[in-house]
């Protein structure tokens, strides 16, 4: 149970350094803390990075701050889940950009997903070893979100393994261990302490699928950030399975198609532009030229409908692949939350003319698209 002593102490660095007078720290631990948590939230006040004012009692803090001491304090003092609140607030709150455009500072900050969208914000301003660095964030935190999601995004379109039934198709992933190793126990050899192996097996997938076409394209506004992550990611794992066959476009006020890049997520979100105009109709009208088998091809339009041309445009080119044969998915939202901002006026009207229509997390995306193929 937490002391009165550690109360006070936590309630001192909630209200701040003026409530000095009233609350007194009991320890020095918690007077570095709090000059930890000053450096930024004293901007609230209008106080600059790093400057201490006269009228400060002296004699007990620590010298002045840079950004690279920041982040090594915050490390040492703070827990991790606090220490990477603290470092999206000194990124997105008081626009403290040099902890992405410093090598040293960049290269101690713990990836994230709030990282990685703060490093496609901010690419722009980043050059040399600075986007080196970046680069190498990004690879890892959409390595850890592929990794989140791979399994059971496998699993939903491939159909989980059936362990029951043998003779499936002959790849490591369909390997039965078990049954191998059982129908081959007699093989073994005592004197070279090996087990050799007549016979192979492996399981059967419960579900076989004849190639399908995915067409993903992603809205790359701002507020779409989170939704282009996931899609970029997305995107490399359905290409990875063999019955689709992927195509990803990004979109502002131009299209640009990502499909020769779609195995490398770093090129990918590297070719994010956020902010500018969005024309969905252009989107769409390039997508449409992409369809070859309209009855297998499967439009995933990525956007919060927000379009900055002519919606009858948009509607119309929308009609054009619902009418095709061809399925169209329009999804408002696509990641873990999917809490959606988004023109319900273009959802209820494109959902009218045979769109479907939702905000999904990557694993309902998954299921969804399984359960058309099959």
């Amino acid at each position: 149970m937490i002391s009165d002593e550690e109360a006070l102490n936590k309630w001192r660095l909630i209200l701040g350094k003026y409530s000095k007078n009233n609350i007194s720290f009991s320890g020095d631990s918690y007077i570095e803390m709090e000059n930890l948590l000053d450096y930024i939230y004293g901007r609230e006040y209008g106080e600059s990075s790093g400057v201490r004012r006269d009228n400060r009692s002296g004699g007990r803090e620590g010298s002045q701050l840079t950004v690279p001491s920041w982040i090594n304090k915050i490390r040492e003092l703070f827990p991790k889940n606090t220490v990477e609140i603290l470092e999206k607030h000194a990124l997105e709150k008081y626009n403290l950009t040099e902890l992405l455009t410093d090598k040293e500072v960049l290269e101690k900050l713990e990836p994230s997903k709030e990282l990685l969208k703060s490093i496609l914000s901010l690419k722009h301003m980043m050059k040399g070893e600075v986007l080196d660095t970046a680069r190498k964030i990004v690879k890892t935190v959409a390595d850890q979100i592929k990794e989140q999601f791979e399994k059971e995004i496998r699993e939903s379109i491939m159909g989980r393994i059936n362990k029951n039934s043998s003779g499936g198709l002959k790849t490591s992933r369909n390997l039965d261990f078990k049954k191998t190793i059982n129908k081959n126990l007699k093989n073994y050899n005592l004197e070279n302490n090996m087990l050799y192996a007549e016979r192979v097996y492996f399981n059967k997938r419960t579900r076989i699928y004849n190639p399908w076409h995915i067409i993903i394209a992603v809205d790359e506004s701002g507020s779409m950030l989170d939704s282009v992550i996931h899609s970029a990611v997305m995107a490399g794992i359905f290409k990875s399975l063999p019955m689709l066959k992927t195509k990803l476009i990004i979109f502002d006020t131009n299209v640009v198609d990502l499909t020769d890049y779609i195995d490398d997520p770093v090129e990918t979100l590297m070719s994010v532009q956020l902010g500018g105009g969005t024309s969905i109709q252009k989107a769409l009208a390039y997508g449409y030229t992409l369809i070859e088998q309209p009855k297998r091809s499967i439009f995933v339009l990525i956007s919060d409908l927000f379009e900055g041309g002519n919606y009858k445009s948009m509607y119309s080119r929308a009609k054009d692949i619902i009418e095709s044969g061809a399925k169209l998915i329009v999804l408002t939202a696509l990641d873990e939350a999917a809490v959606p901002t988004y023109d319900k006026n273009a959802a209820l009207i494109l959902s009218a003319l045979g769109a479907e229509v939702a905000a999904l997390t990557p694993e309902e995306l998954a299921k969804w698209i399984a359960k058309i193929i099959s």
